[in-house]
């Protein structure tokens, strides 16, 4: 069993057992089952599942860090969001912002729209989740 943490900078969202944890990362998802070798990663907007109890649970995170130590899986967050949280006409709005920004901004360096697309990625996470609740 890992022990799974989740933690935003307002709440701790999950403290779970878990058998199994996938989550978003900039060379692409990862997952991790008991004994996984050490590893810290920086985490991309998507989502992020995690079976525990016979259940997959799903949630929205933001950028952040994966850390994996000694069966343990800690994630530091802006946001987590679980689908009954995800507000999804907000999360729509949201992504046709970023997508204005994007076409508004197409001649600009991939650095300079590396933020906007992280907003884009979020809102699609979010959107994924919350459509299929």
């Amino acid at each position: 069993m890992l022990k799974l943490e989740i933690v935003t900078p307002e709440r701790r969202v999950v403290d779970v057992e878990a058998d199994s944890v996938t989550v978003p990362t900039a060379s692409g998802e990862a997952g991790f089952l008991t004994n996984h070798a050490p590893l810290i990663s920086a985490l991309k907007p998507g989502v992020l599942y995690y079976s525990a109890k016979g259940a997959t649970e799903r949630l929205a995170v933001s950028t952040g860090f994966v850390e994996v130590s000694d069966n343990q899986v800690s994630v530091l967050t802006d946001t987590a969001e679980s689908p009954d949280e995800i507000d999804a006409s907000q999360a729509k709005v949201d992504r046709e912002e970023a997508e204005r920004e994007l076409v508004t901004n197409v001649t600009a360096a991939a650095d300079d729209n590396a933020a906007i697309k992280e907003r884009l990625d979020l809102a699609n996470a979010r959107l994924t989740l919350a459509a299929g609740r």
